[in-house]
């Protein structure tokens, strides 16, 4: 799940007073489009995190049903169904949502350009292009690409899958859009926590969650793209800063973002003037139990000295042992299927663009 699905769900919001947003079954995603990346109950909880969802309804069928429809007005009292101008076509080459358009229930909003998970999966698979000449690279190889990387050039040469670099457009007004536009109150708790929060996942939901209940206001810190490259290998981060700030801003849980921070807290804040601490008012800094960086200690680069120091240092215990490394494991071990995927959807998507034309909306 990527910032492009939090603008959608934002402009679906705005078209009404409540969102309510169907979750499709993992089975459903194998039958129409592929494995799916994420399995349904992390999906879950990264939907109902986003500020604008009000409700969300596991299970739904990949396509409006004529059964599903009826449950969506009977049940769930729904004046429209929502979806963007791109197409969403079955694999029988219908259109998934023909019914409601058919019925005057639908409603279309502008897709968010410049991202796809099609495009986030081609950034991963691509660092597993690389063949040896006895075939496919085993397991550990492909590790081993992620976690140092390699300098091979690559072109999109219209595969759809070997797309590298973002195409994101990064505005002031998607920030706005997504923020609280609001600041913490006078005698505010503040709870500070950073990281890389590359292909925002579940368990960066959960560790928001825990770390936004220990106090009044939580400011997240995102690390440059520079941090993130040093100190996790030459193809990380998937993500751009700006991508991997819109994301965490969406979330619920969190009510501001420093945009750029760095990994080593001392870097802004040191021993005597506590810099960042100061200028933020901040009462709190927690960091999570699972974390790719969790062996700072060893190398004698603590980050946290600082809070330490200060006795504001708490360590919170993750609920859920998933890193940014999960995702791309999930992607590695099964990429041949993702990679033909990709292809397809490579297809599509090329299609959708050079067909399209300017539509209204944000």
């Amino acid at each position: 799940m990527h910032y492009g699905h939090c603008n959608a769900l934002r402009q679906a919001r705005a078209l009404g007073d409540q969102l309510i947003v169907g979750v499709v079954s993992d089975a459903e995603i194998i039958a129409n489009k592929g494995p799916p990346v994420t399995p349904l109950h992390e999906r879950m909880l990264m939907v109902s995190a986003v500020k604008c969802v009000d409700e969300v309804i596991p299970d739904a069928p990949y396509a409006i049903t004529e059964e599903f429809m009826r449950k969506l007005f009977d049940e769930y009292n729904i004046d429209y169904i929502i979806h963007g101008d791109d197409p969403c076509i079955l694999p029988d080459g219908t259109d998934a949502y023909a019914l409601a358009k058919k019925a005057g229930r639908y409603k279309q909003i502008k897709r968010t350009e410049g991202v796809s998970s099609t495009d986030i999966v081609g950034r991963m698979i691509l660092c597993v292009r690389e063949r040896t000449s006895s075939g496919s690279p085993s397991h550990a190889s492909l590790q081993r690409q992620f976690s140092h990387g390699h300098n091979q050039k690559y072109d999109d040469g219209g595969s759809g899958s070997r797309t590298r670099f973002s195409h994101f457009l990064p505005t002031s007004r998607r920030i706005v859009q997504f923020s609280n536009e609001k600041g913490a109150g006078p005698n505010a708790r503040i709870v500070y926590i950073d990281g890389a929060f590359d292909l925002f996942h579940a368990g960066h939901v959960e560790i928001l969650r825990l770390a936004r209940e220990l106090g009044d206001f939580l400011l997240v810190g995102i690390h440059t793209d520079q941090t993130v490259s040093a100190n996790r290998g030459a193809h990380r981060p998937i993500m751009n800063l700006h991508e991997r700030s819109l994301s965490v801003l969406a979330c619920q849980y969190v009510d501001e973002v420093i945009i750029g921070a760095h990994g080593k807290f001392q870097k802004i804040c040191n021993q005597k003037t506590n810099i960042k601490i100061t200028t933020f008012n901040i009462s709190l800094v927690v960091h999570g139990t699972v974390a790719e960086d969790d062996d700072y200690e060893k190398n004698n680069r603590d980050p946290y000295d600082v809070p330490k120091s200060m006795n504001i240092l708490k360590v919170l215990e993750s609920p859920l042992d998933i890193t940014t490394s999960t995702i791309i494991k999930r992607i590695v071990s099964n990429h041949e299927a993702y990679q033909k995927r990709n292809e397809r959807k490579g297809e599509s998507e090329r299609e959708y663009y050079e067909g399209k034309s300017y539509i209204s909306g944000d």
